[in-house]
């Protein structure tokens, strides 16, 4: 097995600068050691690993882009998470690239000083309560939790829905409307102020170790220092949305990464009338579909990274467009539509032993669900991109 080709067929590693790769070498060995070998534990018992936060934080890859390493790096870093454990990577994704990246892009000064490091090493967690119960595709037109100010404070209320990290975390990026503008506006939500009540959402088939959670706010008094000083209406952090779009389009190579190693590794070992199965044309014939659309899907993300540092690399006199959210919409569609038929191939490979969390399948195949549906799903990217290339609008 030592001998096989990478699971990155074209070697697309290649492109990382050798820091950048002896780094990403670093996190596959952590990943290795402390992760993959509990992440099926930790997901059939619906538990998230709060021992692990450390270990995490020793990394020090809090939103690296912001520390100098590129969007490239940045987002292998995330399929390598993905490959090991994806709820573990979605953790990493809400607290580093919603709620640290959004202390970095909007918080003022006097809320950087109290927040940003400890954020950065992981001493606080953050979630990012955007989607309700009844709005998430449309939530940005029809969110129904409102602020109201009064004095130096903000009364919250409202709900939100399906919040990763929602059970747990200490600070949360909170959108509400504001009743008097209408704008909506970002606020940092710490989550133990009286009339915030946190609900586990339980019996969940993907991403179980994630602890997601119904929020309710119940006249949650929020103090105007904790008002999210750089956002004034959501069109202000639509590049923070872009960008975890992105991310999860990181996600569907990693899934496929992982749904390959461990279909490949079974098809070499599993023997079946007197041989390897993987000597079999049909099983070879999975295997390459698989291996073909992790390969489409990890170019088509080495270019929206590419095209984000080109953004990264303009002036305010001469910008650069950088990937904007059509791009960003297809890279999700497109990447997670693969995902889901690779998934299934290597659910396939491994027959009946595909359905249990024994080999690791199962959990690729169910986790791969999750990752399809967030951050928009696929037919509501779909439709940004169509509106993109026809100029007409199939969205109400």
């Amino acid at each position: 097995m030592d001998q096989l080709p990478s699971a990155d067929f074209l070697g697309f590693e290649s492109l990382l600068s050798n820091a950048e790769r002896e780094k990403l070498q670093d996190v596959r060995d952590f990943l290795g050691k402390e992760v993959t070998p509990r992440a099926v534990e930790w997901w059939n018992r619906a538990e998230f690993p709060h021992d692990m936060l450390p270990k995490l934080a020793a990394l020090n890859l809090s939103t690296p882009v912001q520390q100098g390493y590129s969007h490239l790096f940045s987002g292998m870093v995330i399929a390598e998470m993905t490959r090991a454990d994806t709820s573990l990577a979605t953790f990493f994704m809400v607290h580093h690239d919603l709620f640290v990246e959004a202390l970095h892009e909007f918080g003022s000064e006097d809320q950087k000083a109290r927040l940003l490091q400890d954020a950065m090493d992981l001493r606080i967690t953050g979630a990012f309560a955007l989607t309700e119960p009844q709005h998430g595709s449309d939530v940005a037109g029809g969110m129904a939790t409102t602020a109201t100010r009064r004095g130096d404070e903000w009364v919250i209320n409202g709900a939100k829905r399906w919040i990763g990290n929602g059970t747990f975390c200490d600070y949360m990026l909170l959108w509400a409307r504001d009743t008097e503008t209408q704008g909506i506006r970002g606020f940092i939500l710490d989550a133990t102020l009286p009339g915030v009540t946190r609900t586990s959402i339980d019996n969940k088939i993907a991403l179980r170790t994630v602890q997601n959670a119904d929020i309710t706010l119940e006249n949650v008094r929020v103090p105007e220092a904790d008002r999210f000083a750089g956002i004034s209406s959501f069109s202000d952090t639509r590049h923070l949305l872009r960008g975890s779009r992105i991310l999860v389009g990181w996600q569907a190579v990693g899934q496929q990464l992982a749904a390959f190693d461990i279909a490949r590794r079974y098809a070499v070992e599993r023997h079946q009338f007197g041989r390897p199965i993987a000597g079999f044309q049909l099983v070879q014939d999975q295997l390459v579909t698989m291996i073909g659309n992790t390969t489409a899907s990890l170019a088509m993300m080495v270019r929206v990274a590419q095209l984000q540092e080109d953004q990264r690399s303009g002036t305010a006199e001469a910008p650069r467009p950088g990937a904007d959210m059509p791009q960003a919409a297809l890279a999700k569609s497109y990447t997670t539509a693969r995902m889901r038929e690779t998934v299934a191939l290597g659910r396939n490979i491994l027959g009946g032993n595909g359905i249990v969390t024994d080999y690791g399948m199962a959990k690729v195949f169910a986790d791969a669900e999750a990752v399809y549906t967030y951050e928009g799903s696929y037919e509501i990217n779909s439709l940004i991109v169509g509106r993109a290339i026809t100029g007409v609008s199939a969205i109400a």
